[in-house]
């Protein structure tokens, strides 16, 4: 069920990107920190990560959405990945042209080039520590508007219910997840 389940949400996924594509992560926690040790059902699947909200043990989603809010992809990693590294991945950001927009968690000189050789335009705000450069206003207000993405995020995991302890199969996790 889970195979047909995979391709089906795949194949339904919008593949038309306006130009203008949100990226964004979110954490999935699958249990509290005190029973990280005693939990046996993802055991060497689901990793430690932190997050700005801390240290969490699970699953990262991310998520790949266009200006309207549609989502163009998503990719399960677990949680010590770093956020930059499914961008490496040119299955994960195949539907994506044009600007790109993404946090100050994507800033990385060499995801900055990849993607450009890709055709594709990473915008992010500057760090403090970092030389600012011009930014057109059409720019600026595209950052104003990656909020979308955790708008997207938060209906995913308080309407539909990704992020819950009550997992007992990593099948079950993905199933519910999709």
């Amino acid at each position: 069920m889970l195979l047909p389940l995979s391709i089906f949400i795949k194949e339904v996924l919008p593949d038309t990107c306006t130009g203008i594509a949100y990226v964004g992560s979110t954490p999935l926690r699958i249990c509290k920190q005190q029973r990280i040790l005693i939990l046996k059902t993802f055991k060497g699947i689901a990793q430690r990560g932190k997050c700005s909200m801390g240290w969490f043990f699970g699953f990262k989603l991310h998520l790949i959405i266009n200006d309207r809010g549609e989502i163009l992809n998503f990719m399960f990693t677990p949680a010590n990945v770093d956020d930059r590294e499914p961008l490496y991945s040119e299955s994960f950001i195949e539907n994506v042209k044009g600007k790109f927009c993404g946090d100050k968690g994507y800033i990385g000189k060499q995801l900055f080039e990849f993607l450009f050789m890709n055709g594709i335009q990473l915008v992010t705000k500057v760090k403090s520590n970092m030389r600012n450069l011009l930014m057109s206003v059409y720019d600026k207000i595209m950052l104003r508007k990656r909020a979308l993405v955790e708008s997207v995020n938060d209906e995913l995991k308080n309407i539909a219910q990704i992020e819950h302890s009550r997992h007992r199969s990593f099948a079950n996790f993905i199933a519910n997840a999709r």
